[in-house]
């Protein structure tokens, strides 16, 4: 039935390739490559490790590992597969893996002749990522295969009545390293036991991002002045409806908004709803972004340097898909406003519980908070604090992973 399941998954992505839907073209044309791609470019005799990610998101919680691997063990060559286009594309250039591509659909030929041309030393499988025919092709050839910064919750398929193929899919791995001690012990109730909590590997990821993090001029000197900056990162429209009308209001801020999506119509939309100056990060000089008192990102690729700028931060998709990446902001020592659809995320219940994080359900409960920060800088200085202390005590996750492989 799974099987059958990924044919029919196949089919639908074809048919809606063909009704002209972008991301299932993108899908379909990058997999008519991977099989050249790889017979071309892997070589013979060569150790191969694997990691595979779903999406972008899952790609940086593998980006710390596969950087420690190269960097320590430069004997190894990294392939790096992708299930989405929306992580294959922006990282299809990564210099850090030898190959990258998109993982086939994992129907038992596919597994075959996947493994058959990489023939991998091990292969590490990031978060949510539990193809069965691919784990039970690994399995038989004995290829070492880890889980790295899993998440279970007993909601998931594996702890149903009816999730024994799944149940099954876990022993394939050699362990597994999982975020939480509650992760631990769900695997336990269902007889997985190959398990240690090491935490997440993003809390690495961010660090170094921090260590790394651009210097922006246009930026330097937008946030000149006395006046206290609030950055958004990738927010949709719902989350402009909570925060901007306070900011219509209150021109002692001044805002950054990168948007979850940068194209000219929904920068428009942007631009229309704010009463202020606004400039585009793209088509701005320096003139234009000190007299500004909003500057939207337009671009991508600069969002995770750009919280630095911020003494506060908000992290868009809590009023709908669910929120994104809140420690990219909280490392830079900023207290974190996010929206209510956060249950599922971890990271940010630990933020609101060390108080660095800051759950916004309306536009009253926004502005009650922005305005006590206002007026009070000790309890913004003491919630920036805490968002920052939380993400550096929660780094390592990578060293634990490899100590514990001896690698």
């Amino acid at each position: 039935m799974y099987t059958l399941g990924i044919y029919l998954y196949i089919a639908f992505v074809k048919l809606a390739a063909f009704f002209g839907h972008k991301k299932a073209a993108s899908m379909l044309k990058g997999h008519k490559e991977i099989f050249s791609l790889l017979k071309e470019k892997v070589k013979p005799g060569t150790d191969y490790v694997w990691f595979h990610a779903s999406s972008l998101g899952e790609f940086e919680q593998g980006r710390p590992m596969i950087e420690k691997l190269r960097a320590e063990h430069p004997e190894y060559r990294v392939v790096l597969t992708f299930f989405s286009p929306s992580g294959y594309n922006p990282a299809k250039n990564y210099q850090q893996a030898d190959i990258v591509c998109y993982l086939p659909f994992d129907t038992k030929r596919n597994v075959r002749r996947f493994l058959d041309i990489l023939n991998p030393k091990m292969a590490f499988f990031i978060k949510y990522e539990f193809w069965i025919n691919f784990l039970s092709g690994l399995k038989k050839r004995n290829v070492p295969v880890y889980s790295v910064s899993s998440i279970f919750r007993k909601e998931q398929t594996f702890f149903k009545p009816w999730g024994g193929r799944y149940r099954l899919a876990l022993h394939s791995f050699n362990h597994l390293f999982v975020q939480n001690d509650k992760s631990k012990e769900l695997l336990r109730s269902i007889g997985v036991t190959n398990a240690t909590v090491v935490g997440d590997t993003r809390f690495d990821r961010v660090i170094k991002i921090l260590e790394q993090a651009r210097q922006l001029p246009l930026v330097d000197a937008f946030v000149e002045g006395e006046r206290k900056v609030f950055v958004v990162g990738s927010s949709w429209g719902e989350d402009e409806a909570i925060y901007m009308p306070y900011f219509n209001r209150h021109k002692e801020w001044k805002m950054i908004i990168a948007s979850h999506e940068v194209d000219d119509e929904r920068v428009k939309k942007i631009q229309e709803q704010y009463e202020g100056r606004c400039v585009r990060y793209t088509k701005a000089t320096m003139e234009d972004v000190r007299e500004a008192d909003c500057l939207i990102i337009d671009c991508y690729g600069l969002l995770s340097s750009i919280y630095r700028y911020g003494d506060v931060a908000y992290v868009g998709g809590g009023f709908g898909v669910g929120i994104h990446n809140v420690l990219e902001a909280a490392v830079y020592g900023v207290p974190v406003f996010f929206g209510p659809n956060n249950r599922k995320f971890q990271e940010a219940q630990a933020l609101k519980a060390c108080g660095g994080g800051i759950e916004i359900a309306n536009t009253i409960a926004l502005a009650e908070k922005m305005d006590s920060f206002a007026a009070d800088a000790q309890a913004l200085e003491t919630a920036g604090k805490a968002a920052g202390t939380y993400v550096a005590d929660n780094a390592g996750a990578s060293a634990k992973i490899f100590k514990a492989l001896g690698l």
